[in-house]
């Protein structure tokens, strides 16, 4: 049965082909983002998975015109929304409008109604809207009054925040959380990076269009189709079971530190972002290295640690990294 799942030769070279062309769009998107290749490449990933993402860094690396420039060069209908504490659910999703005219109720749609959108500062906003916002990325649905709005496709919400140590912000709930299937960390640029910035600053640059919407929904179709072995299978799960009984996997140091372990939604989100990168790669089979690529973003943002952990200065990344070390590797 799992030999069934093997591509075919054909779809074996349209994936091969189809890579090519979001590599194109990391050349384009690179016109404006100096560096950062890694978290470009997340973005990616997380395209072809028809996932979220939540952007953290400090004000001023570049978070928005990140996801500016991907917008333009995947040619989608983009919207930002600006988080702020006064921000309401009807801001977001739009509103009920009585017509004098017609005394009738019109609907008038918010900036949700778009392909991606980019909910800046998102933890500086109250609870009421960021419950609207999470209908809005699980159902990819949207009620106002009393009617619910499916909404378009692909649908992809890219969220920034500030560290929480700001003036300001707060942590986002746990539920609103696992929604992202990334959450990526923008570092400061090296001093070679920082000079490029100041040079291209000066410069008149602007991004193509070189994807459109049906190629993205074609590619999903596509990474689905990428063959994942059962051993593979049974390595993510031993993954996800080792941030929930870490005494199993010889890692019982760990239990002090970590209060709740990752949900099964974590458990997909490995699975098919381990395909989608393999996409990226040009292959139509998953291997270990797939999901050692894009576990820290998958895990580091659902771990919840203990507030021992925390006193000890002890991080997701480190506890992700002796996990990543303990599972065997098939």
């Amino acid at each position: 049965m799992i030999e069934k799942q093997i591509p075919s030769a054909a779809v074996i070279e349209q994936i091969k082909e189809e890579s090519k062309r979001f590599h194109s769009l990391m050349l384009e998107v690179s016109k404006i983002i100096v560096g950062q290749t890694d978290i470009v490449d997340a973005i990616l990933i997380a395209i072809l998975c028809d996932g979220h993402i939540l952007l953290e860094g400090v004000p001023g690396v570049a978070k928005t015109t990140m996801v500016k420039a991907v917008a333009q060069a995947l040619g989608l209908e983009f919207k930002r929304i600006q988080f702020t504490p006064d921000l309401l659910p009807s801001d977001l999703i739009g509103s009920l409008i009585f017509n004098q005219k017609t005394h009738e109720f019109e609907t008038k749609k918010g900036p949700i109604f778009a392909n991606l959108i980019l909910a800046d500062e998102i933890n500086r906003a109250p609870a009421k809207v960021q419950a609207a916002l999470l209908e809005g990325m699980q159902e990819r649905q949207v009620t106002i009054g009393s009617t619910t709005y499916k909404l378009d496709t692909p649908f992809l919400v890219f969220a920034t925040q500030n560290p929480i140590e700001q003036e300001g912000t707060y942590r986002l709930p746990e539920a609103q959380l696992d929604r992202f299937i990334f959450k990526l960390s923008i570092r400061y640029p090296a001093p070679h990076e920082e000079k490029e910035i100041i040079k291209r600053s000066v410069e008149s640059l602007s991004i193509s269009k070189v994807l459109h919407k049906e190629d993205i929904n074609r590619a999903h179709g596509l990474v689905q189709q990428v063959y994942c072995d059962e051993k593979i299978l049974d390595y993510i799960v031993n993954l996800v079971f080792a941030t929930r009984m870490p005494a199993n996997y010889k890692l019982a140091e760990l239990a002090e530190f970590i209060e709740n372990g990752v949900s099964p939604r974590a458990t997909l989100a490995l699975y098919n972002a381990a395909k989608a990168n393999a996409f990226l790669k040009g292959r139509h089979f998953v291997t270990p290295d797939d999901v050692k690529a894009i576990i820290a973003w998958v895990l580091g943002h659902r771990i919840s640690l203990t507030y021992h952990a925390e006193a000890v200065h002890m991080t997701p990344d480190t506890v992700i990294k002796k996990i990543v070390n303990s599972v065997p590797t098939p």
